[in-house]
């Protein structure tokens, strides 16, 4: 019996391999883990000595022989295939033990070459993990260091490596090597790709594992958080400072909190709630911006989470005492914020970086039979270009106002009203099926502070009853796409209650 032993990562190698050993395996191996083998006292053949061939363009071809896949790839149970094993000289190889060259480590540092990310494109190592991995019923092929000792302690139980290990755990096994070898080559595509994932007639989305959660959105359901090997930071990197292990429904609301703040160039503050912001402003002053962005709404900021887009203050901490969130986010913490923090025994407290990476700059949602994906909703736009189609142009602080609530509304379930004052999130309708309702609950939960604001709508304005409900309300200025069939009733209407009107010529649904 012969194991094949091929591993950049050599974790946990030496001592598999000792039990490779006295399971009564052959060791064989390639350059630097033949090394590591012999060095922890073991004996082991070379690849070369193996085949009779050589290393050759610098190891780039090493195990591409048919003696090595020939050995991996015979049937057991197949007259045929024992017979030319026999026939060429080609022992049997019933284990295979690889991982790959770092192509993910590679390419993540900065100023990496061209060449250094082809020099660290594995091709070996995937061949003989797929060629093991097809022939599972016969070879055992572990490409985890992590399963290294349950691997070890079956094939010590049994009499030879078919009894060691069920077919059904082979065939995990197998499963596992053909998912590592597929994100692997998906690393690589969307390296290549230089961001531009769309371009192609096929595509795949490769993730790790980062841990299980306990349940999904209820408890009936399985969740685990997964991270994409080519991105930075974001919220499945966060490093949490304090509180109980986050939830599905957490880690939704804490990634849609901090997108919203991470939107603005401004000191802002976002509070959010079931994936909806009810709370933001900015200001450089970051005491108020919370304060404003807390009294937006503040019953439904009960139990939410807030995101700062910038370090967090102690003077800031303790203008929040007194709110219970469930979590806090921000991307550093000033001296001495913790220690106030921390008296929160169950607020979950995340410091985040900015996620950087190419599956950044696109959505992807699985639908019934495939996936629909498309760009992320980042365009930048000048407000100075607004078309403005009423008698009244908005006034400067006006359309500061409606910049402001432009860009909120990008963040919130469509339909999407969004009332503003003083780049302060006054009132938002979110996720209904008719405008006009959104218009109702914006108003009703801004109250007085309706008077003297601005409001922002994701999409246009079907009918002209929007804008009389907002002008009851005490709208001064509205920013709208633009485009309904009856935009010249819904102006008129505007005009008629003296109302600035601007249309963006964009939309944006968010669904």
């Amino acid at each position: 019996m012969k194991a094949l032993l091929s591993v950049y990562d050599k974790t946990g190698l030496p001592e598999f391999a000792a039990v490779l050993s006295r399971c009564g395996f052959e060791l064989v191996s390639t350059g630097g883990t033949a090394a590591a083998i012999s060095g922890a006292g073991l004996p082991v053949q070379e690849v070369a000595d193996l085949t009779g061939s050589p290393e050759i363009l610098d190891g780039r071809v090493k195990t591409l022989h048919p003696t090595v896949h020939g050995g991996i790839l015979a049937r057991r149970d197949v007259d045929s295939h024992t017979q030319q094993l026999e026939q060429h000289g080609i022992a049997a190889i019933d284990v295979v033990v690889s991982n790959l060259y770092p192509f993910v480590e590679t390419v993540s540092r900065q100023g990496v070459t061209l060449e250094d990310a082809l020099e660290n494109i594995d091709i070996g190592g995937p061949t003989m993990i797929r060629a093991a991995a097809k022939n599972f019923p016969d070879v055992i092929v572990v490409v985890d260091p992590a399963d290294y000792g349950w691997v070890g302690e079956k094939l010590s139980q049994g009499d030879d490596h078919r009894r060691g290990l069920s077919l059904e755990e082979r065939k995990g096994l197998a499963r596992k090597a053909f998912q590592h070898v597929a994100l692997y080559d998906t690393a690589v595509s969307q390296y290549l790709s230089d961001g531009d994932a769309l371009s192609l007639d096929e595509t795949t989305f490769g993730f790790n594992k980062v841990n299980e959660l306990r349940y999904g959105e209820n408890p009936h359901q399985k969740a685990s958080l997964y991270t994409a090997p080519l991105s930075t930071g974001g919220i499945v990197r966060a490093e949490q400072l304090h509180g109980i292990d986050m939830s599905f429904t957490n880690i939704l609301d804490a990634d849609a909190a901090w997108k919203a703040v991470s939107d603005f160039a401004e000191p802002a503050v976002a509070v959010v709630k079931h994936t909806n912001p009810c709370g933001l402003a900015i200001h450089e002053d970051q005491p108020t911006a919370y304060q404003r962005a807390f009294e937006g709404d503040s019953i439904s900021a009960y139990g939410g989470i807030v995101a700062f887009n910038r370090e967090m203050t102690v003077a800031t901490a303790e203008t929040m005492r007194g709110v219970l969130f469930d979590i806090i986010i921000a991307p550093s913490y000033e001296n001495g914020v913790m220690d106030i923090l921390r008296k929160r025994r169950r607020t979950r407290v995340l410091r985040i970086d900015p996620a950087a990476g190419p599956q950044e700059g696109l959505d992807v949602r699985l639908v019934s039979g495939g996936a629909l994906v498309q760009m992320a909703d980042v365009l930048e736009e000048d407000p100075q270009s607004w078309n403005v189609v009423t008698s009244r142009k908005p006034t400067d602080a006006e359309l500061a106002d409606l910049a402001f609530a432009w860009r909120t509304a990008k963040h919130i379930k469509s339909n999407t009203i969004v009332l503003a004052k003083d780049r302060t999130l006054v009132g938002m309708g979110a996720g209904q099926p008719n405008r006009v309702v959104s218009v109702h609950l914006a108003l009703r939960i801004a109250e007085d502070k309706a008077k003297g604001s601005v409001l922002a709508s994701d999409a246009f304005f079907p009918f002209a009853d929007n804008v009389e409900m907002a002008a009851h309300g005490g709208i001064i200025a509205i920013a709208q796409p633009g485009g309904s069939i009856r935009d010249d009733e819904v102006i008129a209407e505007a005009d008629k209650n003296g109302i600035a009107m601007v249309f963006t010529g964009v939309r944006h649904f968010k669904h």
